[in-house]
């Protein structure tokens, strides 16, 4: 059986809860210790220290593995490292055959450590500096995607500097037929893209511009895309939308990027994205690409983050006290909201609430109470989990976050109390190395 089809059939189990679910799919447990990649969290949180992120580089290859598997014959993968740009991570995903897709300098330099080949990286996000863009064009980036008619401007002038044509792709900010997910990229005022119903326009001022070479549309219209129809609907809109694109300017495209928003499943009640479904519903996109002449050989590509590595993740802090408030008790532990901005409910969550969380030096004992996981930061925002059901717990024990493999460090306010960085940990096989974090 392949892995997707394994993460489906886990994901209709109807009485696992989904910390069951991903600790049967996603883990090991050997005694009382939960195990990361054939390492225990107990012997990473002595060898390295906590708060620490850990990352499975089996499950990085898994979800890739099982994502590209869906989409064969389809669409290409590009790795959003926005999610998780760490080096070591990256390579994993490089090895496995990804290209990458980038929204700042420093995210180039990121790929460019990896070991990335320029020419497979692209770059996407509305506020582009000038210098930004000349730098990863004087390193012959694959392509820009253009958001505004000013960076229009900009990689116009620098490519008449240059004297070459630059490669450049338009992201269009779909109408609201085709939006979707928990956070929704477009089909309403937004500062991504140009919307899709100025596109002639846009498509003109494009073909007038004698140092660009329009070669492809971008498309992102939400992110943590659960539902399989929900995903399938906005490529269609894409190739639409590409096929439009191709036709104002007169020749085929090369490149078609769908964008990410492949959701993972964090909260009491989220199922797994079905890729069974995803894959038994490409064949009327295949066709319609094919019936289009201008967009027929272009390539498709799709640029998932917190899908290829969310699941790898675990986020591990150790217990300083466990104390009990007006009959209400609390787990103090040494990590918190500075490193895990997105388990603590504060990175885009209307309505806070839990991502899995285990005990994971007392794994198999019963639990005896609900408790409220908070961090040593002096605000109520510092909580990791409330009032989750967990055993009896004391100082030294340890807690796992799971689904942590996107939106760590990165994307938290690691400056916050001047606490030290977490340490980043790539598990690979049963070895274990420091790769960020305190040195």
């Amino acid at each position: 059986m392949s892995a997707w089809c394994a993460s489906a059939l886990m994901a209709t189990e109807p009485t696992a809860s989904l910390t069951e679910r991903l600790l049967a799919g996603q883990f090991a447990v050997a005694g009382a210790d939960l195990v990361i990649g054939g390492v225990t969290a107990r012997t990473l949180a002595e060898t390295f220290g906590t708060p620490l992120f850990a990352y499975d580089a089996a499950l990085i290859r898994r979800s890739y593995r099982a994502l590209a598997s869906a989409l064969d014959g389809f669409a290409s993968i590009h790795y959003s490292i926005k999610a998780n740009p760490n080096p070591a991570v990256v390579r994993v995903l490089l090895d496995e055959g990804a290209g990458l897709e980038i929204a700042s300098l420093g995210e180039f330099r990121a790929a460019l450590a990896a070991g990335a080949d320029p020419s497979r990286i692209l770059f996407a996000g509305p506020g582009k500096r000038r210098s930004e863009l000349e730098q990863v064009i004087a390193a012959d980036i694959g392509e820009i995607h253009l958001e505004s008619f000013e960076e229009l401007a900009h990689v116009e002038a620098i490519g008449a500097a240059l004297g070459r044509t630059i490669a450049v792709a338009l992201r269009v900010n779909p109408v609201a037929e085709a939006q979707g997910g928990a956070m929704r990229m477009g089909g309403k005022a937004a500062p991504f893209g140009f919307d899709e119903e100025d596109i002639d326009t846009v498509v003109d001022r494009v073909r007038a511009a004698p140092h660009l070479d329009l070669a492809g549309v971008h498309l992102f219209a939400g992110t943590q895309i659960l539902d399989a129809a929900v995903l399938l609907g906005q490529w269609r809109h894409g190739l639409a939308v590409a096929g439009r694109v191709a036709a104002r300017l007169g020749r085929p495209l090369r490149t078609i990027d769908l964008g990410g928003g492949l959701g993972i499943p964090y909260f009491a009640g989220d199922g797994e994205l079905d890729l069974i479904a995803v894959k038994a519903g490409l064949g009327p996109l295949v066709d319609a690409k094919r019936a289009d002449p201008l967009i027929r050989d272009a390539h498709v590509l799709v640029e998932p983050g917190r899908y290829l590595v969310g699941p790898s993740g675990v986020y591990l802090s150790s217990v300083l006290a466990a104390k009990v408030s007006r009959s209400q008790r609390f787990l103090v532990v040494d990590g918190g909201m500075h490193h895990h901005l997105a388990a603590s409910g504060n990175l885009g969550q209307v309505i806070k609430r839990d991502y899995p969380v285990l005990a994971a030096s007392r794994m198999g004992e019963p639990a005896t109470s609900p408790a409220s996981v908070v961090g040593p930061l002096c605000t109520p925002l510092d909580t990791l989990a409330r009032k989750v059901e967990m055993p009896d717990m004391a100082a030294g024990d340890l807690v796992a976050v799971l689904q942590s493999g996107a939106y760590g460090p990165t994307a938290s306010p690691t400056g916050f109390l001047s606490h030290p960085a977490p340490a980043e940990v790539l598990v690979d096989d049963g070895e274990a190395r420091l790769i960020g974090g305190p040195q």
